[in-house]
């Protein structure tokens, strides 16, 4: 089964690698006798699905999730292997997803309006004024 990033990248199920074992999560004693748990593991380096410009943004974007190229995601939040499959597909699609996202456009700081300068400065002196009323009369 071909994991679909996005309309312009498809995951090629035989670039997928999954390796199984005991989970740890919830199940009792299914627990000790099932491999639910799953790791999903793709080469971005070897990847015939990706272009030059996108395997050196997902390199760089996730270089601190790779080990020699490769990216892995894990699952064991269901009992079912099943279940736990579909999760780790999903997981490791919203991770490339990310990181082939476009970068948003850099905020550009703008000065204040008066109106709003206006209006922290009345709060601010509403706030003393509650302060101011909550001490204790002077002793005369």
């Amino acid at each position: 089964m071909d994991l679909e990033v996005s309309r312009a990248l498809t995951i090629p199920a035989s670039e997928l690698s999954w390796r199984f074992s005991r989970s740890s999560g919830p199940g009792g004693q299914h627990v000790n006798t099932s491999d639910s748990r799953v790791e999903l593991s793709w080469n971005v380096a070897d990847s015939a699905a990706l272009s030059d410009v996108q395997r050196l943004m997902l390199v760089e974007r996730l270089g601190s999730r790779l080990i020699a190229g490769v990216i892995t995601v894990t699952a064991s939040e269901r009992r079912s292997q099943l279940r736990n499959r579909e999760i780790a597909l999903a997981k490791l699609a919203d991770l490339v997803a990310q990181g082939l996202a476009p970068e948003a456009a850099r905020r550009r700081a703008t000065k204040p309006t008066r109106g709003s300068n206006r209006r922290r400065l009345e709060a601010k002196q509403q706030r003393a004024a509650t302060k101011q009323q909550r001490k204790r009369p002077p002793a005369e």
